[in-house]
């Protein structure tokens, strides 16, 4: 029996949000008739509203303040047969059982899923070689998906479609003769970092009259990033500029990004622009894990296990990675 309306439940970071998108990609080629809803977090929304493959987003944020009985009523008013739990979260696999969805996937390393979901997929993510856009998918072979997925196969269903307009005065900040190239050296805490310093010697390794460069961040981020303005007068600062859904139509606009693991770099892989990730070795946050995915996606990692600085934030592996090494890749590609 062909299913009716499926949630896909991801209640967690930005770039985990981009990382699930190919799931509906997936699922829209298997059911092309059949709703899809996405349950997250209200930060996430801008994502999801510009993916094609999703036709409603559930805000978490709002369920999770209701009463449990209001909550499970309202999912099930949302007339869902099936929900796929990508990030397990116990309250959520509680109200899916309580609304009376009819199938309910869950992974067996959750011992709560063994309670309240009945369809159980074994997947281990902890040790895995797969990445995580992979093991995502998993999640989906009950319903008909293959076991495998190749990641440029996965890098064509994001479906990334439906972008807001972009206000005229940014609209018109990217240069058609050069390359607009966006640096996003900050992660809210969400991965290790490049280092100010690194980032700085990049700019001043890329000419002005072949690059147009633009830092990305929120206000904050900007507030701390003071002494790269002031040393590089003539980069755009779009830092506190952009909503989420207007940095993902920056992003379209530009022609590369550099980032460490973060939801900007992965926004950029999937909106099929240069996408560069730097990266430590460490598992799992390495980027057979965590890289991005798209069709001019790639990182840059030292090869090691990260021994000195695996337990710390300051990763010496990170910022060991050369400058020079990511100009010359950027000096390599033609502007479009």
């Amino acid at each position: 029996m062909k299913p009716s309306t499926i949630i896909l439940s991801r209640t967690d970071a930005i770039g985990d949000t981009v990382l699930t998108l190919p799931m509906a990609g997936v699922l829209r080629s298997l059911y092309p008739d059949c709703r899809i809803l996405f349950l997250g977090r209200s930060y996430t929304e801008a994502v999801v509203a510009a993916c094609e493959y999703i036709d409603q987003f559930l805000n978490w944020d709002e369920w999770k303040a209701l009463p449990p009985a209001e909550a499970a009523q309202a999912m099930a008013a949302t007339g869902a047969d099936i929900i796929v739990h990508v990030f397990p979260d116990k309250q959520i696999a509680s109200l899916a059982k309580r609304a009376g969805l009819a199938q309910r996937i869950g992974t067996t390393n959750r011992v709560y899923h063994w309670l309240t979901c009945n369809r159980l997929v074994r997947l281990s993510r902890k040790n895995s070689d797969l990445h995580e856009a992979q093991l995502n998918l998993k999640l989906l072979v009950p319903l008909g998906a293959r076991e495998h997925y190749s990641l440029d196969e996965i890098g064509g269903f994001y479906g990334l479609t439906r972008l807001p307009p972009l206000p005229a005065s940014v609209a018109a900040l990217p240069d058609p003769e050069r390359f607009n190239l966006v640096l996003h050296p900050k992660s809210r805490g969400s991965a290790r970092e490049w280092g100010l310093d690194n980032f700085s010697q990049l700019i001043d390794l890329l000419p002005q009259d072949r690059f147009k460069i633009f830092i990305s961040g929120t206000a904050a981020e900007g507030a701390l990033m003071e002494s790269l303005f002031r040393d590089h007068p003539f980069v755009t600062d779009l830092t506190g500029r952009l909503s989420l859904g207007e940095l993902m139509a920056f992003l379209a606009r530009a022609d590369g990004l550099v980032a460490a693991s973060t939801g900007p770099l992965h926004l950029a892989a999937a909106l099929g622009i240069h996408a560069l990730g730097i990266y430590p070795p460490i598992r799992p946050m390495h980027p057979g894990r965590w890289g991005p995915v798209g069709p001019k996606a790639e990182v840059f990692v030292r090869p090691g296990d990260c021994s000195v600085c695996h337990k710390t934030a300051d990763c010496g592996c990170m910022r060991g990675i050369a400058p020079h090494l990511l100009s010359a890749r950027l000096l390599s590609f033609q502007k479009h």
